[in-house]
């Protein structure tokens, strides 16, 4: 089923260069929400790489993901600079409001956190990414506020 769907995806890439790899899996994996075992093995054939090279390049690459992530992703930097401004405080609010640890989807897959190791935000840290919105010098208090937020809008 997966690999029928895919199939207008790989007619973009008519040259079956290994070169095509990382567009490739972004395109994929922009529609699909996430690379799976069956979407890695049809890459795989198509590009003739073998699926151990392309795990490699996808789990080296934080960009490429092997769950699906919510509507809302939420990313907590835990670089040097956000650690020592307390950015554990921040995980452990969000984890509380939205009862999810990292790594996780909240039950109406609304949601999903992760901790990333730095985001290049160092001087205003903590630095916090909902998506594409970045948060800095808020306070722990303020998360509830920013998730009722997210929870209210339609989209």
């Amino acid at each position: 089923m997966v690999i029928q769907l895919m199939d207008h995806i790989f007619e973009k890439y008519s040259v079956r260069k290994p070169e095509n790899l990382i567009p490739l899996l972004q395109e994929i994996q922009r529609e699909k929400g996430c690379l799976t075992d069956e979407i890695i093995e049809k890459v795989s054939v198509f590009l003739n790489i073998p699926t151990n090279k392309i795990y490699g390049v996808a789990t080296f690459y934080d960009q490429f993901r092997f769950r699906v992530r919510g509507q809302y992703h939420i990313q907590v930097c835990r670089g040097t600079s956000c650690y020592l401004c307390s950015s554990s405080y921040y995980l452990k609010e969000i984890e509380k409001v939205l009862k999810v640890k990292s790594g996780s989807v909240s039950r109406d897959r609304k949601f999903s956190l992760e901790i990333v190791s730095c985001m290049g935000g160092c001087s205003h840290s903590p630095v916090i990414r909902i998506n594409d919105t970045f948060y800095s010098n808020i306070r722990p208090g303020e998360i509830a506020g920013i998730i009722k937020a997210l929870k209210e809008k339609t989209v």
